[in-house]
């Protein structure tokens, strides 16, 4: 019998829960028996970060300096009462009033102008203030919903043309909801202003449709709150975007699309219990940790895959991409060590991906270990056969148990996530498992898991382009008609010739009063400002 199926080494390497409902299988992982053994510092350490995230302690040391860090609370957002002084009555209360907002819309208690019920929800917001409730969504709801949703999670002006083609005529009944902590993350303000822009162009008054999620005194609680918008959530400075799912961030666009959100919180909270003791061989988010650090050599060599086997799980992948890559991505530890850290997630789901790039993961370069996600009951109704003796779920099944054998077989390794239907409960519980298995692996890595100074170099890098831009039109208004180049452009305006270029065609793409003719090198390429 092969060592990929040997049963007392599954039998050994799986951890079960009840209640939740949720098997980890890591015997496809090829870790060393001595592993616990080996790694006993590391673990104790580990465990005493996490009680410490959970106890207030100000973590992540690069925000609110001043104050000396900030706190990461987001594991108190489904256990209040572990939270600090009045944070879990304050936790309890947005609870209170998520359920109230969103059986008020539903009911038809809270009405448009015009006295009628919102059917759509358009939800602006980017990253985790968008991933969240996208996967909650897609997840927990179908037909039967008390609203449809579309979002704005881009600054893309034709994805946005797209999305309100979508509502149509309905815009007057659809409510909008804006997140941003601070109000300042332009995707999202530029997402507000091209709704602003349709309710006004359909002779609506945009704060009659408009609610908030943001932190108090932001740029856009002030705004809303000038503006008399319906309803402003305040959103708490110690719950990062990528944690934020049960925060009110993920629970009113949840509660509002008919989700039993204390159930979601229930499961998480479960998670939380169930990983918190230090008995390390029934710690599934410590284990999961640690054989990510065994792959990885302790340094992300092996990317993550991610293959949930359930159609709705289809934008898992994506959710962990944010949460994994943006907690460990870093270049630098916590002693400022340069260490360039992280761990590469991808994904889609199964069996999809047997005929998309399941090949190369046999047969081609061993650099990742899969994560198979399984969701035990195929359908909740009665099925058809499609073969004699065998329905659709069936060979679903048989597609994940064919794929974790046959890459066992070539030698790659896969850990298996089990949970027996998909529901509130289940998906809380498979967000928290990942939520605590990243603290546990970035203190083993010694890594600040809560900041993203990669991103803020992004915004910043945007706004510096921006800049550009707006000194190149300047500059070619200056000489209407006149044929440049991007060289003497970028020298008159003292810039990247580079960027300039960029620029340039940026400009000549998208306002008619600027042509370009492009020669047969970059250097040739002539750009000319029209007379309006």
């Amino acid at each position: 019998m092969s060592k990929y199926t040997d049963w007392q080494t599954f039998s050994n390497n799986l951890i079960r829960y009840s209640k939740p409902e949720l098997w980890l299988d890591l015997s496809l992982m090829d870790l060393p028996e001595d592993l616990i053994n080996t790694c006993e510092k590391c673990i104790d350490k580990s465990l005493d970060e996490v009680k410490k995230i959970e106890a207030g302690a100000k973590v992540n040391t690069d925000e609110d300096i001043e104050a000396g860090g900030r706190q990461v609370g987001h594991y108190w957002l489904r256990n209040p009462e572990l939270a600090p002084n009045e944070i879990g009555v304050s936790i309890q209360r947005k609870i209170a009033e998520v359920k109230a907002f969103a059986s008020g819309i539903h009911k038809g208690e809270i009405l448009n102008p015009s006295g009628e019920k919102f059917t759509d929800l358009l939800l602006i917001g980017i990253g985790g203030s968008a991933l969240g409730p996208q996967l909650a969504v897609d997840a927990l709801t179908d037909h039967t919903a008390p609203m449809k949703i579309h979002y704005f999670d881009n600054t893309d002006p034709d994805g946005m043309d797209r999305i309100l083609d979508e509502i149509g005529g309905g815009i007057g009944k659809t409510l909008t909801l804006v997140i941003s902590k601070s109000g300042g993350t332009k995707e999202t303000r530029n997402g507000m202003l091209e709704a602003r822009a349709a309710y006004e162009n359909n002779g609506l008054e945009f704060g009659k449709h408009a609610i908030a999620v943001t932190g108090e005194n932001s740029q856009l609680d002030q705004y809303a709150t000038q503006h008399e918008w319906i309803g402003i959530f305040p959103m708490e400075d110690w719950v990062g975007g990528r944690t934020s799912i049960t925060s009110v961030v993920g629970l009113l666009p949840m509660a509002l699309m008919g989700i039993n959100i204390d159930d979601f919180l229930e499961g998480a909270s479960a998670i939380d219990i169930k990983t918190r003791p230090p008995e390390v061989k029934n710690n599934s988010a410590l284990l999961m940790a640690l054989s990510w650090h065994h792959v990885g050599e302790g340094k992300g060599s092996k990317a993550m895959v991610i293959l949930p086997y359930k159609d709705r799980l289809n934008l898992l992948s994506k959710y962990l991409q944010q949460l994994v890559m943006e907690s460990l991505g870093k270049e630098f530890d916590r002693e400022n060590n340069q260490v360039h850290q992280g761990i590469t997630v991808y994904g889609n789901k199964g069996s999809t991906d047997q005929h998309a790039y399941v090949q190369q993961l046999r047969d081609g370069i061993n650099n990742f270990f899969v994560t198979f996600i399984e969701v035990r009951e195929s359908r909740s109704g009665k099925s058809i056969e499609v073969d004699p003796g065998y329905n659709t779920g069936d060979y679903l099944q048989g597609f994940l148990r064919g794929t974790r054998s046959a890459l066992a077989e070539a030698g790659r390794k896969s850990m298996t996530i089990s949970i027996p239907i998909l529901d509130a409960f289940h998906l809380g519980s498979l967000i928290a498992l990942y939520e605590r298995t990243v603290s546990y692996y970035a203190s083993l890595i010694n890594v600040n898991a809560y900041h993203q100074p990669g991103v803020e170099a992004g915004k910043k890098a945007a706004t510096d382009f921006l800049e550009v831009l707006s000194k190149v039109e300047t500059y070619l208004s200056t000489l209407v008609g006149e044929k440049l180049n991007a060289v003497d452009v970028a020298n008159n305006i003292q810039e990247s010739t580079e960027t300039t270029f960029h620029a340039l065609h940026h400009l000549s793409s998208n306002r008619d009063d600027i042509n370009v003719h492009v020669g047969e090198s970059p250097e040739l390429d002539l750009f000319v400002k029209n007379q309006s």
